[in-house]
């Protein structure tokens, strides 16, 4: 077991940006994972765990632990006539493993031929391809549990599997290494999947039912008339993914527009749009930023000139959501897993309860003319590794969300259910309109959402309601695609609520006290943004003293003060009361944390 430092990623990716890993370290069995797992290398750093490197944007050098797999081997086990088990360690290519089915006689796996990557990846990003995705056929999967330091198995049904999604994206990630694969595969060579165009004129073109063999061979072919070569032109394959509309908003706005637009069906109510499409006639074909640019021959990708840097792929990827969403008011989503640490923090409100200025009031403060202050209702969003994150859904979120041009959401994690922080969560309608957004939440405040929003989790909802995934959690670190989010449990007045904390990064609000074992969770920050409600004391939350006590005490890099009444006093004179190192945050302020 060897951990090299500062190791070049480019050649373990198939974009091949230039980045490095502060340490990397392979394995080629459960036991040696094991002990990696128990080194300080592996405790004390933050892990990724690599595959392929084909759906991987590292943003920039990765200052922890890179693992990857080097657990080889496929074993055939004949179940009967007509099923045969195929199990395959995740460190196998993916292209290995189908042309073993394929030679074998063993259906499923073709429509998949070509795509890069491993076996583990399978699992976790539920690949697919051609009308065929991994969850059709894998039956279990076999993970090393980092918390327990035990393998553990995962029926397909607890994966959980997604459009390119699973368990081991979300709270599993982190947390779950895939360590082998078992698919239950059809024993045959006649092809059965044949709903994709290309597969149907093939099977015109013969005159009768294609192998698996010829499945493989022409979906190759076409891959490759579309595709890019990773060892010519670096990419990690389709960079979006293909939205999900509701089929009402399709044929009501984009079609009366735009005409026919290629779609698959996803149910009734729903259809899968070709982001291609869309990209190329948003006329975008051939766009560039520095050394990436989007493919003449499939705009779903994003290709490596050969001089791009990570910050020439994510400008242009941006610059593509944005004109795809403005023409077709349709939101991509990257299919790439962008690993990037850096956070970038906006203040959405600042304000307590009834907001800065208060309705009716006529103190200097409400009378202030000064941006700064005009206080909005508390709320943040924080993005971070592609994810935006919003932490608290305020009374104000629709005026936030116009006001910051806010096209999705990830995921809600709220502080409580007092309707300051809460009164907006009805306004997450247009992020759900295509799927549940997850919200992460105390036990008691999804049983006060509950009985508050009742519309929202009937039986037979009402059309356009919000659908919302309601995430109970402990005082535990969880995970949102690999994202690691600490609760930080404080008292407002008696009651018990959330902080959290992301890298280093922590928010806290409505706090009035914070005992000693939850204070050790936010030594070390870069950027601590606390409560500090006004100059004089309160019952519930911090004063101004109070809350540059507990600055003090935990010494972050700078601090910042919210949820301010007006009895605070004007901006511009709090300012000059404060220490160098800590400011008040104001509405859309944007702070940096590395």
């Amino acid at each position: 077991m060897e951990f090299k430092k500062n190791h070049e990623l480019a050649p373990l990716t198939t974009f091949g940006l230039p980045a490095k890993a502060r340490l990397f370290a392979e394995y080629s069995s459960a036991d040696e994972l094991l002990k990696i797992s128990r080194t300080p290398e592996f405790t004390e750093n933050e892990v990724l765990h690599i595959g392929g490197g084909s759906n991987l944007l590292f943003v920039k050098d990765f200052d922890g632990l890179v693992l990857h797999s080097r657990i080889l081997g496929i074993t055939d086990y004949r179940k009967d006539d007509d099923t045969v088990f195929v199990i395959a360690g995740a460190g196998v290519k993916w292209t290995d493993l189908v042309d073993h089915c394929v030679g074998k006689g063993y259906a499923g796996l073709e429509n998949m031929a070509g795509i890069p990557g491993e076996a583990g990846a399978s699992a976790v990003q539920n690949v697919g391809a051609y009308g065929a995705e991994a969850r059709d056929v894998i039956h279990h999967v076999e993970c090393f549990d980092c918390r327990w330091r035990k393998t553990v198995v995962f029926t397909n049904e607890e994966c959980r599997f997604g459009y390119r999604d699973s368990i081991f994206k979300h709270e599993g990630k982190g947390r779950y290494i895939v360590l082998r694969v078992s698919y239950r595969l059809r024993v045959g060579t006649e092809a059965r999947n044949l709903g994709y165009r290309p597969l149907q004129e093939l099977a015109g073109r013969l005159g009768r039912t294609p192998t698996i063999a010829e499945v493989r061979d022409e979906v190759l072919r076409v891959r490759n008339e579309k595709l890019p070569d990773p060892a010519e032109l670096g990419s990690a394959g389709s960079f979006f993914k293909n939205p999900v509309v509701h089929r009402h908003y399709y044929e009501e706005m984009i079609r009366p527009e735009f005409g026919d637009i290629p779609y698959h069906e996803v149910d009734g109510h729903h259809i899968k749009l070709a982001a291609g499409w869309l990209i190329e006639h948003a006329g975008l074909k051939g766009a560039a930023v520095g050394g990436a640019r989007v493919y003449d021959r499939q705009c779903l990708v994003i290709v490596n000139t050969g001089s791009a840097t990570a910050s020439d792929v994510v400008e242009l990827a941006a610059r593509v959501e944005k004109t795809v969403s403005d023409r077709y008011g349709v939101t991509l989503r990257p299919e790439v897993n962008f690993i990037d640490s850096t956070l970038r923090v906006t203040a959405l409100g600042s304000g307590t309860s009834k907001g800065v200025p208060e309705i009716g009031c006529r103190c200097r403060v409400c009378r202030s003319t000064d941006p700064a202050d005009k206080r909005l209702r508390a709320s943040v969003l924080v993005k971070t590794h592609g994810l935006s994150l919003l932490i608290d859904a305020s009374p104000d979120f629709r005026q936030q969300a116009l006001t910051h041009d806010l096209r999705y959401v990830d995921a809600v994690l709220l502080t409580h259910s007092h309707y300051d922080h809460v009164g907006g969560i009805d306004d997450l309608r247009p992020f759900a309109a295509h799927g549940a957004v997850d919200i992460y939440l105390r036990k008691d405040v999804d049983s006060d959402l509950r009985k508050r929003l009742d519309y929202c989790f009937r039986d037979h909802l009402y059309p356009g309601v919000p659908k919302l995934n309601l995430r109970v959690i402990d005082n535990h670190p969880f995970y949102i695609d690999g994202v690691k989010i600490t609760p930080v449990e404080v008292l407002h007045g008696k009651l018990p609520i959330y902080g959290y904390r992301i890298g280093g990064f922590a928010y806290i609000t409505d706090a009035k006290t914070i005992s000693d074992d939850e204070l050790d969770k936010l030594r070390g920050l870069d950027t601590l943004i606390i409560n500090a409600l006004q100059i004089e004391k309160h019952f519930a939350h911090l004063s101004l003293d109070e809350a540059l006590d507990v600055i003090r005490e935990l010494k972050p890099r700078r601090a910042f003060l919210t949820h301010f009444n007006h009895h605070i006093g004007l901006n511009s004179e709090l300012l000059e009361k404060l220490p160098p190192d800590v400011r008040p945050l104001t509405d859309g302020m944007t702070i940096e944390v590395e």
